[in-house]
């Protein structure tokens, strides 16, 4: 079996993909995915979010929500405004944001691999949100939602993408928040066969973003496997829907904190539990962290730049030298007794795309009493921490652009 293979991707017919591509599933509420598809009857939230399809007590987890989708579903194809491609193919796809562009391919990619750990993960899944995956896998017979994935330097790889893109696009879609997605259909047989012995060669792909999609992949692959009295390992289903992007094209921003309370202290008594550890300095202007160990702290109207003391840092160990590991151990931890960032109610995540002008608002308006800005977690240290089996603390990283849904999906015949 190959680590990835081409397949029959199912796409918006020729001229409809900007009526179809559509944010991905997990990063809009109900109200904001029905606001989105006012006067939009193909968008792929009709199917993604079937909820919005329904009156709004709506369980999002009940079987009608996967029976809606699977309606809504059925009905683009049966319109002709999804069709499926002929001959098994590669895609090609770019993401541009501003000044910042990324081209990855669109596999399958394989199960077997991801159950072996040469596709790497990086952080633990919720069984909750693994099951709605798995109920929107089935009731589809498709996996809708690609994974994305990183892989390491390839030259090669990078040179045929390169290639691929050179023409017109097969689609082309720049969608409300400005970022362009742009896809090339790969069907040059000895192109496919070059891709897929390149990605052999490589000695493991990392998720990026997406550890419910290829659990949830996984749990059905092997629910599948058990029934098929001859299973070749080659099945659609033993391969899940991915975007590999070189890793070095990747782009994670800042995942900062913000905290309700300072745990009883007072503004000063709060630095000066902060300074043993950290050197505290006032800063005019907002504080952009440049490296590791370097934090911006934000009171009412003021930012301080935080910078750890070094013997405190410790280097040999992928996880526990994080930005996001040090502040946790070093303050959060110690100074403001937050140490279960999965369910501690003090503590909420602001994504960097939000600026540092959403710390700010949340701090003045006072529903905040303080926030951190942090430096961006590396991809390096984020395979780093996968090739070591480990796990990343919760919130650790937030990449930009994400992936549309519904420009390809991966059916499982």
């Amino acid at each position: 079996m190959s680590l990835i293979k081409p397949f029959r991707g199912l796409r918006p017919a020729p001229g409809r993909a900007a009526e179809v591509a559509a944010p991905p599933y997990d990063v809009l509420s109900a109200d904001e995915a029905r606001a989105r598809v006012e006067g939009r009857p193909w968008s792929f939230l009709h199917i993604s979010k079937a909820e919005i399809d329904l009156p709004p007590e709506t369980d999002h987890y009940s079987p009608q929500v996967y029976a809606k989708s699977r309606e809504n579903f059925d009905r683009m194809i049966a319109e002709g405004v999804l069709r499926q491609d002929e001959a098994p193919c590669y895609y090609a796809y770019r993401l541009i944001m501003g000044e910042h562009v990324q081209t990855g391919l669109v596999a399958a990619a394989s199960v077997a691999d991801y159950d072996t750990n040469r596709i790497r993960k990086h952080e633990f899944t919720r069984p909750d949100k693994e099951d709605d995956r798995v109920h929107q896998i089935e009731a589809l017979n498709a996996q809708t939602g690609p994974v994305l994935l990183a892989y390491p330097n390839a030259p090669e790889v990078d040179a045929i993408l390169a290639q691929a893109t050179v023409g017109e696009p097969d689609a082309d879609v720049t969608a409300a928040d400005g970022i362009r997605h742009m896809l090339w259909v790969i069907r040059d047989a000895a192109v496919l066969q070059r891709l897929t012995l390149a990605f052999d060669a490589m000695p493991a792909l990392y998720i990026a973003d997406g550890h419910h999609r290829s659990a949830a992949a996984s749990r059905v692959a092997a629910a599948r496997n058990a029934k098929n009295s001859h299973p070749t390992g080659e099945e659609d289903y033993n391969y899940f829907l991915s975007v590999i992007f070189p890793h070095h094209q990747m782009r994670i921003m800042d995942y900062n904190r913000v905290v309700k309370d300072l745990n009883g202290l007072s503004k000063m008594g709060f630095l000066a539990r902060i300074a043993e550890r950290f050197s505290v300095t006032v800063s005019p202007p907002r504080v952009r962290p440049s490296k590791v160990g370097d934090y911006g702290l934000y009171l009412p109207r003021q930012w301080y730049r935080l910078s750890i003391r070094q013997h405190l840092i410790p280097r040999d160990d992928p996880v526990a030298r994080l930005d996001v590991s040090l502040l946790s151990e070093n303050l959060l931890g110690p100074v403001l007794d937050i140490k279960d960032l999965r369910r501690d109610k003090r503590i909420d995540f602001v994504g960097g795309v939000r600026g540092p002008e959403e710390l700010e608002r949340r701090v003045d308006s006072g529903e905040m009493a303080a926030a951190f800005a942090l430096h961006p977690t590396e991809m390096t240290d984020l395979m780093a921490v996968a090739d070591a089996g480990e796990v990343m603390p919760p919130k650790s990283t937030w990449f930009e652009p994400k992936l549309a849904d519904g420009l390809v999906s991966h059916v499982l015949d």
